[in-house]
């Protein structure tokens, strides 16, 4: 009799239990949080890229008037591209990198432009890590402004909440250069790692940056080793606050977004304080990102208006150390080589590129006057870059006619 009585009552707790275990998760998909849980999960990841206002808080960017027209001329992509000694099918890649959208200009004109996985023309790709490449124009900006005085200073003189961190003593220039030699775990597969760990802190537990960046450690001396750390792109921004007076979003809108002559506002994610995460998270329209890439093309230039100086956007792209060359290299984390928060492929063509993880490219050949933009789901990103750069530059010359 007490066996029974004790086993219904057991069977009573667990029903209750799974109830609630039940009710919580429902209730728990109705929540903003749910769409941060979700974020990566590949039932999820796809519509999650063109819809972080529902990740994260943001901030917008303003567009201006003035939008910078682009011409058509279509003409069809290459079918085939040479990589790893064999030929490979251009469609195939497309498809197996889970491209969600893919725009290609040459001179100014819209050869190529499609969009997939229910993607189209209004939809804010984010950017993941591309957005560096846009936070290294707006330091260019604030330096001819003389915000900033020189990319010598230490990024302690402009942050002083850094000034007992490793960064405290690290010029300016190293940080663009991914170059601080300071220690930060960017393990995305490892949970406790120091990236997963920054957005838990802040988009989380509302935990301000500078406060997880001070309690970073330097290693190695500055400027002599080329490893790829977000938390060197998180100090800039912080340099970048701290030295216009202004949010980055509100900065980027009045001094390039505008005057770049984009189509759309587009948004920079934020943590719960409302600070922009300056390592990632810019959501804008894909011809707006080929819009940034043109401006690159053009030197920084608008319609012989000048934006980003001509010679900041020179220094941005050429590797100028021994330990930023591309190739083997045993001076550097990885074989592309880096400028100013901008990638520079193997075999050097004079091309450049901005990356984000999980396959955001913008892509620029200022030889053949091209632009590629491609954003992406694939969870092979890592071992797809050096195949993305065979593609684009296969792109390239044949919507040039080589």
């Amino acid at each position: 009799m007490l066996a029974r009585r004790l086993t219904r009552i057991a069977l009573w707790t667990l029903a209750a239990l799974a109830v609630l275990i039940l009710a919580a998760f429902l209730w728990l998909r109705q929540t903003p949080a749910w769409a941060g849980i979700t974020l990566f999960w590949e039932s999820h990841r796809v519509e999650n890229f063109r819809a972080m206002d529902r990740v994260f808080p943001d901030r917008p960017v303003r567009r201006g008037a003035d939008v910078w027209a682009f011409d058509r001329a279509p003409a069809p992509l290459p079918e085939t591209y040479a990589f790893a000694g064999a030929t490979r099918d251009l469609a195939a890649f497309l498809d197996r990198s889970e491209t969600t959208g893919l725009l290609v200009v040459h001179a100014g004109a819209i050869t190529h432009e499609e969009y997939r996985q229910g993607a189209d023309a209004t939809s804010p790709f984010t950017s993941w890590s591309v957005a560096k490449s846009v936070l290294s124009a707006l330091i260019g900006i604030a330096v001819e402004e003389g915000h900033i005085a020189s990319i010598r200073d230490p990024i302690g003189a402009y942050v002083p909440a850094l000034a007992g961190s490793g960064y405290a003593d690290v010029p300016i220039k190293d940080a663009l250069t991914m170059s601080s030699g300071v220690a930060f775990d960017e393990d995305y597969e490892n949970p406790m790692s120091d990236i997963n760990m920054l957005f838990i802190r802040a988009m989380a537990m509302g935990v301000p940056a500078e406060e997880t960046l001070a309690g970073l450690e330097r290693v190695r001396e500055p400027g002599t080793y080329n490893d790829y750390v977000s938390s060197d792109s998180m100090a800039l921004g912080l340099v970048l606050e701290a030295a216009t007076g202004m949010a980055p979003a509100d900065y980027l809108a009045s001094h390039l977004w505008g005057p770049m002559g984009a189509e759309a506002d587009a948004t920079w994610s934020t943590d719960l304080a409302g600070r922009e995460f300056a390592l990632c998270c810019l959501n804008a329209t894909l011809r707006d990102w080929a819009r940034f890439g043109r401006l690159y093309l053009e030197s920084g230039a608008r319609d012989g208006r000048q934006i980003v100086p001509a010679d900041w956007v020179a220094a941005s792209i050429v590797p100028t150390a021994p330990h930023l060359q591309p190739g083997e290299n045993p001076a550097s984390h990885w074989t592309f080589g880096y400028g100013y928060q901008w990638w520079v492929p193997e075999d050097p063509q004079g091309d450049f590129l901005a990356i984000g993880v999980w396959g955001q490219y913008i892509y620029v050949d200022p030889t053949r006057e091209v632009v590629i933009v491609k954003t992406s789901a694939d969870p092979l990103f890592d071992d797809n870059d050096h195949e993305s750069v065979a593609a684009f530059r296969a792109i390239a010359q044949a919507v040039a006619g080589d």
